[in-house]
């Protein structure tokens, strides 16, 4: 089936039906594709998709919102369709498991990173792929460059991470994530939730899922699923815990009339939502499109909670912004709503140091993009680098960084100036 007869499908407005028609072949896009794209184009992007990280998996609400006629420079395609010819080598430092998320996990399908906080990875599966998903090593199904590392089902997983919670009274704040929380069952999000409010010590559950974003009919007309969240915040509210939705926007395209009435109900039903962008080269590292997007947000009663800076994780190294540019832009769009409503400027520090506001590095070299952190309340006494990409870069640099000797070096040099 072609696009325009999606897209004028009367079942559209269905989640299931989008489910049904999601592209998760690089091949299903010549069919959907062939009498918008021309051939050449087309080989562009299955060969990007044949190259990723990520598998595809990307739905007709989204292939409806990307400029077809402008699709180089449209903002949706570039998170979700790569084209083989933007892609450019990975940077030395970068690795699959960037965070260090597997080394924090003293049960399978729980991170404990800080003190006071842990991420529940309930499923490895969400309503579509970004390129630049900081799991790579685990969400979607294994391409071409990456077998990815499978989990047990929740199920099997559940008594042995609410045991560990229980033991743990420290944990006061959990993230149920994945993958994304819009793939579980309603049945599930209610078994969940009310199992992490059946432990005492926890204060504050978040579930994160981009379903607002890409999908907001799940929201609107998947009514068991949306009355389980609401369910859950009801119940958690009269215990005196916060339970919150972790949502995903990155570009002001994103918010559609769809998703205006999709968070609208949320906040008739008083479901606290929050945002986490993602800072993207040829998407958002613009401060007009930043700030319009901070303030959209605002005025749909979504929190803009994050700006991350981009994890150099494989196959993204063309969608990667560079710290100095980072910093320029949070202080442009800072000042143009209420504080409340701006968001933090964070670096998720490889290796597992966890988020650090962006002006907060130690040191900062621009000749080998090397920066430094700290986190004394997470990992006392480590030092965390990042990685600006290869093509923020000079060209000296950029060669020395294929030296592996001068890179080596380089690293060295910027840890003992750090010390």
């Amino acid at each position: 089936m072609r696009l325009h007869q999606l897209v004028k499908d009367i079942h559209f407005d269905d989640p299931l039906w989008q489910e049904r028609h999601t592209i998760t072949r690089p091949e299903q896009l010549r069919e959907v594709l062939d009498e918008i794209l021309r051939p050449s184009a087309l080989d562009d992007m299955i060969a990007g998709l044949h190259q990723a990280s990520m598998s595809v998996r990307i739905n007709p609400y989204l292939l409806d919102l990307i400029n077809w006629q402008d699709m180089e420079h449209d903002p949706i395609r570039r998170q979700f369709l790569p084209l083989a010819s933007e892609m450019t080598a990975s940077h030395p430092l970068q690795s699959l498991d960037a965070l260090d998320e597997t080394a924090d996990s003293p049960v399978e399908g729980l991170v404990h990173r800080y003190p006071d906080r842990a991420l529940l990875l309930v499923t490895d599966r969400c309503p579509v792929y970004c390129r630049f998903c900081t799991r790579s090593y685990n969400v979607g199904v294994d391409t071409s460059s990456v077998i990815k590392i499978r989990a047990q089902s929740i199920s099997h997983r559940w008594q042995s991470i609410l045991s560990h919670l229980r033991m743990t009274p420290r944990i006061v704040d959990v993230v149920v994530s994945g993958g994304d929380c819009a793939r579980l069952k309603a049945s599930q999000l209610l078994e969940i939730g009310r199992g992490l409010l059946s432990i005492p010590s926890i204060r504050r559950i978040r579930f994160a899922s981009k379903g607002l974003s890409v999908l907001p009919m799940k929201i609107t007309r998947d009514h068991a699923w949306t009355d389980a969240l609401t369910v859950v915040s009801d119940e958690g509210r009269r215990q005196g815990v916060e339970v919150s939705l972790q949502t995903h926007f990155n570009h002001p395209i994103e918010i559609t009339p769809s998703v205006l009435s999709a968070a609208n109900l949320l906040f008739a039903k008083g479901v606290m939502v929050r945002n986490q962008s993602v800072l993207l080269r040829g998407v958002n590292d613009d401060a007009s499109v930043l700030g319009l997007l901070i303030k959209h947000l605002g005025d749909l009663h979504i929190h803009p909670y994050y700006v991350y800076l981009c994890d150099p994780v494989p196959g993204i190294e063309d969608m990667r912004v560079d710290l100095a540019t980072a910093c320029q832009l949070e202080k442009a769009v800072r000042g143009l709503t209420a504080g409340y409503n701006m968001p933090a400027f964070v670096v998720d520090a490889p290796g597992g140091g966890g988020k650090r506001l962006i002006h907060s590095y130690e040191r900062y070299d621009r000749y080998s993009g090397l920066s430094t952190f700290t986190a004394p309340a997470v990992k006392a006494g480590r030092l965390f680098l990042y990685p600006d990409p290869l093509h923020a870069l000079s060209p000296d640099a950029r060669r020395d960084w294929l030296d592996p000797q001068r890179a080596q070096a380089m690293v060295a040099d910027m840890q003992r100036q750090s010390a």
